[in-house]
């Protein structure tokens, strides 16, 4: 079923279907996570029905972002969104990012992987959709990296949200391609102590000198400039 949702508090409808795998906090702090700055470009990896550029465009109008989603089901919801919103500063594309093709680079990448590693014995969705947002059927972290990295500017900044478990396996690629580690923030969705979430910015071709920080997000109102409140 498809429908129309508030995209929380920006003033924006999202266009989702209640079988597929909808948009969640991770897009809304890794959107809140982005520095901008006028006039970058972005490009968007894993895009879905695009939350993160339609939450990046309501903070400055100068941005151009283009954004790529390889399910055909998804990106049609994207594009009914956009369609809704009146936004004319994102271009979304139905492609396979390993695909993806553009001589000119990009200021800024973002990204919103599937998360779950797909081994022999894993538990993947039944509905493929879900399954393959989910999982790396399509992609991997390391093919992301790769991409993020061939697309970039030189100092040019990747944003990436994942699970905590797979921090480790984030850095050493993020090494692997010379990429600085300038921020983590650690982030707890639960009443807990355990962190579910973390957020990282690097810088293609930079030095690590990273600023890390945790931040409990249990509860809150509102994501909205929660970075620039916190001063991370």
């Amino acid at each position: 079923m498809i429908e129309y949702n508030d995209l929380f508090d920006y003033g924006l409808y999202i266009c989702q279907n209640q079988e597929y795998f909808k948009f969640s906090i991770d897009s809304i702090l890794l959107a809140e996570f982005v520095k901008l700055k006028d006039n970058l470009t972005i490009l968007d990896l894993c895009s879905g029905n695009a939350p993160i550029p339609m939450i990046l465009s309501t903070k400055n109008q100068t941005i151009k972002i283009t954004a790529i989603e390889i399910q055909k089901e998804v990106f049609e919801l994207g594009k009914k969104s956009l369609k809704k919103n009146n936004l004319k500063n994102i271009d979304l594309i139905n492609c396979d990012i390993k695909n993806y093709k553009d001589e000119n680079k990009y200021d800024i990448i973002t990204c919103n992987p599937p998360y779950f590693k797909t081994k022999e014995k894993s538990k993947v969705n039944y509905n493929e959709i879900k399954r393959i947002a989910r999982h790396e059927i399509k992609i991997t972290l390391e093919e992301i990296i790769n991409n993020a990295y061939s697309h970039l500017k030189d100092n040019g900044t990747f944003y990436l949200v994942h699970r905590t478990e797979r921090l480790i396996d984030a850095i050493n690629e993020l090494e692997k391609k010379q990429f600085g580690i300038r921020r983590i923030v650690f982030i707890i969705t639960k009443n807990t102590t355990k962190s579910e979430l973390f957020l990282i910015e690097a810088s293609k071709f930079k030095k690590s000198d990273p600023k890390i920080s945790t931040i409990n997000v249990c509860g809150l109102k509102t994501y909205k400039n929660l970075f620039e409140e916190e001063n991370i």
